[in-house]
Parts: C-alpha cells; sequence; structure tokens
C-alpha cells in the first residue's frame, strides 16, 4: 500500500494534480474467477455475473489509478463491497482538508447511495461533509439515437474505470484470482498499475 501510494502521487504530481488529494472518485467491480489456489473463505458466487471467484472493487482518480482497492468473495454485493473499500480507508476521508472541496463519488447505476450512506455514517457520523455520491447518467435510447450512437455508449468519466479494468485483464496474472487469501489478492491488483507489464 505504502509503495503504491508512493508512485501513485508521483503519477499525480507529474499530471500537475494535488499529489494526495483529489476531488473525483470512480468506482466499480469487477468478479473474476478463482484457481484451485484460493481457499475457502475467499470462494463466492456471483449470479449476476456467473462468477465463481472473488470480486474487485476499485475507487480510481481521473488518470485510472487506484486510490482505494478491496477484494472480496464474489457474492459480496457492489454496495457491500464499497462500504467495506470506504471504511478500511476511512482515516483518508477524515483527515481530508476543509479547503478542499467535497470528494464526488462517481457510481454507476448498480449502487444504492443512500443504503451506502447510513451504513457509512455509523462508523463516521460526518462523512458526508467530505464526500458526496452521484449516479453516472446513462443515455436512453433517443439520446443515443439523436447521438447516431447504438449498443454501447461510453459515459463520460465513467469510461475511466472502464480503462482500468481493461489493464488489469491485459496483465495476465490477473486475469483469475491466482492468490490464496483476499488480503493477497488486494495486494496483488495494487502494483500492475506502475509497472511495464501492465
Amino acid at each position: 500500500m505504502k509503495i503504491r501510494d508512493v508512485l501513485h502521487s508521483q503519477v499525480r504530481c507529474s499530471g500537475k494534480k494535488k499529489a494526495r488529494w483529489t476531488t473525483l472518485i470512480i468506482i466499480d467491480s469487477q468478479a473474476v474467477k478463482n484457481t484451485c489456489n484460493a481457499s475457502i473463505k475467499s470462494k463466492g458466487f456471483c449470479f449476476y455475473k456467473a462468477t465463481n471467484g472473488i470480486k474487485r472493487h476499485l475507487a480510481v482518480d481521473s488518470l485510472g489509478f487506484p486510490f482505494f482497492t478491496h477484494c472480496s468473495k464474489a457474492n459480496v454485493s457492489d454496495d457491500q463491497g464499497l462500504i467495506e473499500m470506504l471504511s478500511d480507508n476511512i482515516d483518508y476521508l477524515k483527515s481530508k482538508p476543509v479547503n478542499i472541496p467535497k470528494i464526488t463519488i462517481l457510481l454507476d447505476n448498480g449502487y444504492h447511495p443512500e443504503k451506502i450512506t447510513q451504513e457509512l455514517k455509523k462508523i463516521y457520523p460526518a462523512i458526508m461533509t467530505k464526500i458526496r455520491f452521484k449516479l453516472s447518467p446513462k443515455p436512453s435510447q433517443v439520446e443515443k439515437k439523436q447521438r447516431g450512437k447504438t449498443g454501447f455508449v461510453p459515459v463520460k468519466a465513467r469510461w475511466v474505470i472502464e480503462r482500468t479494468n481493461s489493464w488489469m485483464e491485459r496483465c495476465k496474472s490477473l486475469t483469475k484470482n491466482l492468490m490464496r487469501t483476499l488480503e493477497n489478492a488486494t495486494a496483488k491488483i495494487n502494483m500492475p498499475f506502475y509497472s511495464t507489464d501492465a
């Protein structure tokens, strides 16, 4: 984590952004299959993705690099995975300076901000003074037609985390979960972003 954070700060500074603080975080999850290495404690089945394995929860900045990462069993809901990930990193949110605008956390329509907010307030009652949730707009069929588009249409800002997921899929050791524990799986997804192999 510390190595990732140092490298992330360097990348952000080179992009003329604040090293530690951001005003936009984009959230997504990705279900991946387990290999025989996985322990019983890290096995779960995601019915939505029909995947027997783990779920990777990512929070990336506008560059697509991870601020927070978290791995859970695949059967854990996106809402619960996000709650766990933000809970693990609650000290970051607590320490956000007051002179920096609220952090906008951009979610897709599979998340439920009200439920997430209720659970996070139990951990940190002042959480909503530091962050705000925003659901990413999904283009309607009419809007697609007006723009001359069909099928999947990338949504502004949301495409950044889709690109991050594709970066991981390019890394051979991340196409499946090769790690025995969820903790090791989380550590595994932190480093490839800053290597030439990713």
